[in-house]
């Protein structure tokens, strides 16, 4: 799984480099970075015990941060007529999808390494909580209001 992760990671960097070659704007570093980051240090935090929790969110984050940011792309470069083959083929929906995979793997590798015992479900206690899947879904939508509300101020 932690090779799963690692080619997912992998993938995603080399579509960006290819869309995203270093050079031509200064904010390509973002996502040079932010691939660097998800094939090197976060494949690394998952191959040790200690370290699986901060993979985690860190994969976690940098999945939310990836959606934000491609879903706005999308949408300010949006196809001309809105028809589900436009959405399919026209946006980043593909690549989001690919991106939410890589979260799934990380999900599985951190309840796999440190949720072993049944009695450690993450179903249990409150839904918003740390690690269930709530905790994920509040982040994603805080990090969507204040990126929007970012946009708009600063335009």
């Amino acid at each position: 799984m932690i090779c799963s992760l690692f080619f997912l990671a992998l993938g995603g960097f080399l579509l960006h480099s290819r869309v995203h070659p270093l050079g031509e704007d200064p904010w390509d570093v973002v996502p040079a970075v932010s691939g660097i980051l998800s094939v090197v240090v976060i494949t690394i935090l998952f191959c040790f015990h200690r370290t699986v929790a901060f993979g985690y969110v860190l994969n976690g984050m940098t999945v939310i941060i990836g959606t934000i940011a491609m879903a706005h792309f999308s949408l300010k470069n949006s196809p001309a007529v809105w028809t589900f083959q436009a959405v399919l083929f026209k946006t980043l929906l593909a690549d989001i999808a690919i991106l939410w995979g890589k979260f799934v793997v990380g999900k599985a590798l951190f309840e796999l390494e440190l949720l072993k015992q049944p009695e450690n479900a993450v179903r249990k206690g409150r839904f918003f909580r740390y690690p269930n899947m709530g905790w994920w879904w509040v982040h994603l939508a805080a990090l969507s209001l204040v990126y929007t509300l970012g946009n708009l101020i600063w335009k």
